[in-house]
This record gives C-alpha cells, sequence and structure tokens, in this order.
C-alpha cells in the first residue's frame, strides 16, 4: 500500500512531464507546417504549468499594443484625468514622431468606417475603447493614443513587469515607419499583461473586469477562438500588418478555470494558412488544459 502511493507520487510528475514535453512537440511541428516566425506564451492560471516557445522573440506588435493603449486609458481615468464618458473630438489629423508633421488615417488601412463618419463630431472615451478593442479602429486607436501619451503606455508595461515591449507611436505614422519606428512586443510581454487583466490586476478590479468585458466582444475570432467549444469564452485582442498575424488573450472555461495563450508570427508566406496553425495551437492548449483537469 505504502509502496504503491510512493509509485504514484514519483509518476505524477512524470507523466505530467511527458504530456508537456508531447505538448511542446506538438505545437513544434505545427509551426513547422507553415514557413515564417512564431511564438507562444502559455499560462494555466490555475495550475502554474506554462509552455513558452520564441517567447523573448521580437515581433512588430500590429495592433496587439491597443491593449496596453486600453490598460492605460483606464488607469489615468482612474487617477481622474478624465472620465470614460467624456466626450472628445473625432479628428483625422496626427503628428508624426519624427519630425511633428501632420499625417492623416487612410480608410482604406483601417478595419473600421464607423469612426470616420464622426469626423468633427465628438465621442466618448468609452466608445473609442470599444471600437479600438473589438474592431481594432486605428482611428480611435490614435485618438487615444494623443489623449494618453504613447510614453506612458510604454512606462505603465513596465510596472507590470512587461519589459521588452515597446509603445512608440499611433498607426499609420509613414515617416516613422521608414525610419524602424516602430511598436514592437514580444509573446511573453503579452503573456504577462493578459495575465495582469485576468487577474484583475491592471489598474484595479473593477477595471480589469471592465476590460475583459471589452476583449470578450473582439469581433476577429478566428484564431485563438476558432476551433474551440461552446461555451468557452475568450477575452482577445488581434493584430495584423503583412506577413503578421498575432493573437492574444485568455481563455475562460466553463468550470471557470482560466487560461492566457499568446501566438504570434511574421514572415508568412500563406497568411491564411498561418492563422489555421494558430487556430489548431490554440486547440492543443485547451486540449492539454482540459487533460489536466483535477
Amino acid at each position: 500500500m505504502i509502496l504503491s502511493l510512493v509509485l504514484t507520487l514519483i509518476l505524477i510528475p512524470s507523466l505530467q512531464d511527458t504530456s508537456m514535453s508531447t505538448l511542446r512537440e506538438s505545437v513544434m511541428q505545427e509551426f513547422k507546417s507553415v514557413k515564417g516566425t512564431f511564438a507562444l506564451a502559455y499560462s494555466d492560471l490555475s495550475s502554474g504549468s506554462a509552455l513558452l516557445i520564441n517567447e523573448k522573440e521580437t515581433f512588430h506588435a500590429a495592433s496587439t499594443m491597443k491593449t496596453p493603449v486600453m490598460i492605460e486609458v483606464f488607469k489615468q481615468a482612474r487617477a481622474g484625468k478624465f472620465g470614460l464618458d467624456d466626450s472628445i473630438l473625432v479628428k483625422n489629423e496626427f503628428k508624426s514622431i519624427v519630425d511633428g508633421s501632420p499625417y492623416q488615417m487612410d480608410l482604406s488601412e483601417d478595419s473600421d468606417d464607423s469612426m470616420y463618419r464622426r469626423i468633427n463630431g465628438k465621442a466618448t472615451v468609452r466608445e473609442l475603447l470599444y471600437q479600438m478593442i473589438t474592431v481594432s479602429s486605428n482611428l480611435a486607436t490614435n485618438i487615444l493614443i494623443d489623449l494618453v501619451d504613447a510614453k506612458n503606455v510604454t512606462a505603465s508595461m513596465r510596472n507590470i513587469g512587461a519589459w521588452d515591449i515597446l509603445v512608440l507611436r499611433g498607426v499609420e505614422d509613414g515617416k516613422a515607419y521608414e525610419r524602424g519606428l516602430n511598436n514592437t512586443t514580444t509573446a511573453y510581454d503579452l503573456m504577462v499583461i493578459m495575465k495582469t487583466i485576468a487577474e484583475g490586476k491592471a489598474v484595479d478590479q473593477v477595471a480589469s473586469k471592465e476590460m475583459t468585458g471589452i476583449l470578450l466582444d473582439q469581433k476577429f475570432r478566428d484564431q485563438i477562438p476558432a476551433l474551440l467549444p461552446d461555451g468557452v469564452r475568450v477575452a482577445h485582442k488581434t493584430g495584423s500588418i503583412t506577413g503578421v498575424r498575432h493573437d492574444s488573450g485568455f481563455v475562460i472555461l466553463p468550470d471557470g478555470r482560466t487560461y492566457v495563450v499568446v501566438v504570434l508570427s511574421k514572415g508568412l508566406e500563406d497568411e491564411e494558412a498561418g492563422k489555421r496553425v494558430m487556430a489548431r495551437i490554440s486547440r492543443l492548449m485547451y486540449d492539454y488544459t482540459q487533460s489536466q483537469k483535477p
């Protein structure tokens, strides 16, 4: 009886290690199936298990930088600098970080047109936040970055332990892009950021809950959520530019367990195939988490 118990206690960690090893191998096979560079950061908030692959590789952040912007907006609102229901001008003129020269957003480059119909009118900060995250409005993003300042966004990310993510500027700053002045991130830092929201530590519990609600309304659902069963909720933010496809967020299971998953990619020759790989990896993370259920 005692010998059996001892053998069981020895065997359990071994089985878990083997399972994680198998998971890593499966993910690597998916990465190799499409030409490009991938990174993964997974963290189960209940069990503490994690899988990190190329987690410190630097990627163009694309629209994943909008989550840090959202956190900074909530932070400054909580500090009393403005209210989330304050109305501000919807404008389409911004200044390049290179020389301060003006530039405008191009509707053809944006995923949302609703804000363009409101130019020279007013929108609440809350409306801009919702459009920035759920439909990835670039126009809303730049208005909010002007409101809170990109430097403050990066500083706040450092304060929560995201040491490498860099939010330098708004979207479509052509002069900055030509000089290589881009917003960048790692899978690890996005994992830290999403974990902070999921655990109710981004600004405070109330703000984190509000941010989670916005992330849950994400309209682009062809990566992390794509192959997950009904009843599984995903609070996430995607990002894309040419050759780049990202998704980052946390998955809330029906039993309340939560895990963070971030999948980044660059150098994709076939972007649709890249998204399918990311959806399959998301399913692998889900299946692994389910297998670890107590």
